[in-house]
């Protein structure tokens, strides 16, 4: 009997069959039907891309092992193929229209199909998979998807089972006459692996599904129909999503007389009788190579994409879309196919192509690079940057990548040495992210940059190496960072506060947070304003006790001038943006000695402010401004952020922070409180996808400022410029039927990011700018790609956008006038689907669909005290 939830299925013999059972002289005649469509994640009017293959199916015994009524050898010969859309197509549309199976997969291919071929099955499970090593692997995968339809268990239970899409772990449902198997496709191991962007803000969301619904009757198969669903998601904008949906049918038409059963021990010797060509070929899909015929090569593809990457169009969307498209060629690529098209750059264009070729993530490519880039020449620093900024930003970098910065040799400039340190600790970052921390060149790293503080008294090589274990986020630094937090020099100890308010709240210990209380309210020793105000910023953003916010509230009124209205406007923009601190702010503010008239009224031109850029129902971005001037009214530090949030993640987008100290000889005015002896200096930081990149110093020293002062043009400094690989999503899904689908999503940004910083001592004005430029081009591609048919779709959308912020002040006057503004300039948008199904003939059917918008410019409100001091700003400069 066959016991399914304590019921008897079918009488088959005494004792319980553990799969389906064969009668012997007896032909099963089945239908088959396998089909494949592409669309968007919710479907679309002109209905899918995709094919359906349909044919006869003829199954009978060929042996069965005497001592075992499960352990049998089955045969399995296909016939009548066709194949024909898999939704209605008119014929304009329809690349079928006119073919017969014969003309699509040629006659050796359909030859090889209608070839039977043997499975072994023992207790409804395949054992082997015999076929022919001569036919297609495209055929081969396809006899294999209708073998995997033949596996079935009659009892509940989970199990690992081997079938065509790898090693799976499977549960199975049996009621009444009726099984149901589950594939639990997080679990299947197969030999083609993918990869994916580690950022959640930025990645790609994936869900699966894989059921097949079995009935059965007199011991054997009656139906099978398997249905098997892949969608994949921008999380970004869910709009750009593809699903793939496979669906497998095996309908029992009838039986007939059919062959005896053959003699013999053994399955081997039995399938050796019949063909001794046949071979266990193994039910595992193989890799099918697809040749691309008339594709151009790389450096083809580059002659006709090179004017597209010229610096004038980084702004444009047609800069990204590029970017994109030459890196899936460089991804095929060699390394001297690579490094012909990187010696044949024009100047302009090389930086453009360094990044496309480091963001490729290959072994050929980053041999190219290495062989490309001579280190030791402090005039090629411009294209080892952007070598550097390309790993430091790579979706899924491996150990090789940090082992090149390792052994990159004696290098030339130190701008690019320093940028080699601070860029192996985001690599070693992202390496930790997916378990990589022990790998032996992380281990490697991990000390280099953990002991180094320590072992330089250079200046400039501590702030690298404090900068590294910024990116690194090792949980081992923190101590470090609490040490130098309390440090004599500036630098550092805004480089470890700013380093510790990245770290989870979780990881923040009494010890650090007494630390950082101390260095705000200078319970040892006196610091530079800049310095309290980032303390401030850790100990309101690490879950404050109602103590800690209290004794904030009560230092207000006590600190330097332009520092009190700075923290007013902090705890006032934390209530108003009702960020986490909110609530024990409200309840420390209740307390009538911390929050009263005379602490709360106090005058200045310091701020912070947070605000929305873009709301939207997949991600959220919100940008903080705060900044901070001394008492003679030159800027001491502005920090401009931007984040993205979405499901739970949260991406430190971008932050450009201009600082500046000792001017104040200038203007013949008095430093503040701790400020006396600094040297004069100016300096710009960036910080682009949870990457901090090596700072830019506009001046340094009285004579460099003299100098800088009579040659200033007004003309921003370049702090970031290029293309970097946002999300970048590639895999190989192999489908049951034995057709297989590659999915690749990337998302390229072309971004330009400059700062300046004017003094005019004639109209006693400074003025600070940070522009930021940038295009963003997102693509999903989906293709089933036999080597007789390719079908597929592709999603995309793109945008261009601008966004400046401007400070202008005057300080001829105290309270002196400040004017913020921040403003986004109208930009295009818009989405883009294609469908396209072709045969290897040449012929195509490709449909086309866009939706494009304006979206409007806007200045960004800030509060209304500085929307009254911009009245007044540009009133008196008339």
């Amino acid at each position: 009997y066959w016991k399914l939830s304590g019921l008897c299925v079918s009488c088959v013999s005494s004792g319980g069959a553990a799969g389906p059972r064969l009668s012997n002289n007896q032909l099963y005649k089945f239908s088959y039907s396998t089909e494949v469509l592409v669309d968007r994640e919710r479907g679309s009017r002109e209905g899918s891309a995709g094919y359906r293959i349909s044919s006869d199916v003829d199954v009978s015994l060929v042996w069965r092992d005497p001592s075992s009524k499960d352990d049998q050898l089955i045969r399995l010969a296909i016939s009548n193929v066709r194949i024909e859309p898999a939704s209605h197509r008119p014929e304009k549309k329809n690349v079928l229209h006119g073919s017969t199976a014969e003309s699509v997969l040629g006659k050796t291919k359909l030859a090889a199909l209608t070839k039977p071929f043997l499975v072994h099955l023992r207790n409804g499970k395949a054992k082997a998979f015999y076929s022919y090593w001569a036919e297609p692997a495209t055929i081969k995968n396809l006899k294999r998807g209708l073998a995997s339809l033949l596996q079935v268990q009659p009892n509940t239970g989970k199990v690992i089972e081997n079938d065509v899409s790898g090693r799976c772990t499977v549960e199975y449902k049996a009621v009444k006459g009726q099984v149901t198997r589950t594939k639990i496709l997080d679990t299947c191991k197969t030999a083609e692996t993918g990869f994916t962007t580690h950022s959640q803000v930025l990645g790609v969301k994936r869900k699966s599904s894989s059921v097949t619904v079995f009935t059965l009757e007199d011991g054997f198969i009656r139906s099978a129909v398997a249905e098997e669903m892949h969608s994949l998601v921008v999380n970004a904008r869910r709009t750009v999503a593809a699903k793939v949906v496979s669906r497998q049918t095996l309908t029992l038409t009838g039986t007939e007389a059919g062959p005896l059963e053959a003699a013999g021990k053994d399955v081997s010797g039995v399938v050796k009788s019949i063909d001794a060509k046949l071979a266990a070929v193994g039910i595992v899909a193989e890799k099918v190579k697809t040749q691309c015929k008339g594709c151009p090569s790389l450096f083809e593809h580059w002659q006709a994409q090179q004017k597209q990457l010229e610096p004038e169009t980084l702004s444009k969307a047609v800069a990204p879309r590029s970017f994109l498209a030459l890196i899936q060629s460089i991804r095929k690529s060699s390394k001297d196919e690579i490094l012909k098209v990187l010696k044949s750059a024009s100047k302009t264009s090389l930086p453009q192509v360094v990044d496309a070729v480091t963001s490729s993530q290959t072994a050929a490519s980053l041999d190219a690079m290495l062989d490309f880039l001579n280190f030791t020449d402090a005039k090629g620093l411009v294209l080892q940057e952007r070598f550097l900024y390309a790993c430091g930003f790579a979706s899924h970098p491996n150990e090789r990548m940090l082992q090149a910065l390792v052994v990159s040799g004696k290098i030339g400039s130190p701008d690019i040495k320093e940028s080699v340190v601070i860029i192996m600790g985001a690599l070693v970052h992202k390496l930790c992210q997916k378990g990589g921390c022990n790998l032996p060149t992380v281990v490697q790293v991990k000390k280099m940059i953990l002991d180094g503080p320590v072992s330089t008294q250079v200046e400039s090589e501590v702030q690298m190496y404090l900068l590294a274990l910024k990116n690194s986020l090792l949980p081992e630094a923190i101590p470090i960072f609490t040490k130098y937090a309390e440090s004599e020099v500036g630098a550092y100890s805004t480089i470890a506060l700013t380093a510790l308010q990245r770290y989870d709240v979780k990881l923040m210990t009494d010890e650090v947070k007494r630390t950082v209380n101390r260095v705000y309210h200078q319970n040892r020793r006196i610091y530079e304003k800049n310095v309290r105000a980032a303390a401030a910023d850790v100990i309101l953003s690490s879950d404050p006790s109602y103590i800690e916010v209290k004794n904030l509230l009560l230092s207000i009124g006590n600190l330097p001038h332009e520092m009190n209205k700075y923290m007013l406007s902090k705890i006032q923009d934390i209530i108003r943006f009702q960020l986490p601190a909110s609530k024990v702010i409200r309840q420390a503010m209740k307390d009538m000695i911390s929050h009263n008239y005379d602490r709360f009224a106090k005058v200045g031109s310091s701020s912070a402010f947070s605000g929305f850029m873009a709301q939207s129902a997949d991600v959220t971005s919100t940008y903080s401004l705060d900044i901070l001037y001394s008492g003679s009214g030159i800027l001491r530090r502005s920090n401009m952020n931007i984040y993205g949030a979405g499901k739970g993640a949260t991406l430190h987008g971008l932050q450009v922070a201009i600082e500046a100290q000792g001017l104040e000889s200038l203007i013949a005015a008095t430093p503040d409180e701790g400020e006396k002896d600094l040297e004069s200096f100016a300096g710009m930081s960036a910080l682009l996808f949870d990457v901090q990149l090596r700072p830019v110093t506009f001046f340094k020293g009285y004579s460099d400022l003299m100098s800088k002062m009579f040659s200033m043009t007004g003309e921003p400094m370049n702090v970031v410029k290029g293309l970097i690989l946002l999300t970048d999503h590639s895999e190989v899904i192999q489908l049951q039927s034995g057709l297989k689908a590659s999915a690749e999503f990337q998302g390229g940004l072309a971004i330009d990011i400059s700062g300046g910083m004017e003094i005019s001592l004639w109209y006693r004005e400074s003025k600070t700018s940070v522009n930021n430029r940038g295009a963003l081009v997102v693509t999903g591609n989906v293709t089933v790609d036999m080597d007789f048919m390719r079908t597929g779709m592709e999603v995309s959308f793109e945008t261009e956008a601008s966004l400046d912020f401007i400070t202008t002040v005057q300080f001829s006057e105290y309270p002196f006038l400040v004017c913020i503004q921040m403003d986004k300039t109208t930009f295009p948008f818009s989405e883009h689907l294609t469908k396209y199904d072709s045969l290897p003939s040449g012929k195509n059917v490709v449909s086309r669909k866009s939706k494009k918008q304006l979206v409007p410019g806007s200045e960004f409100p800030l509060h209304q005290e500085n929307s009254n001091m911009c009245k007044r700003v540009f009133d008196s400069s008339w």
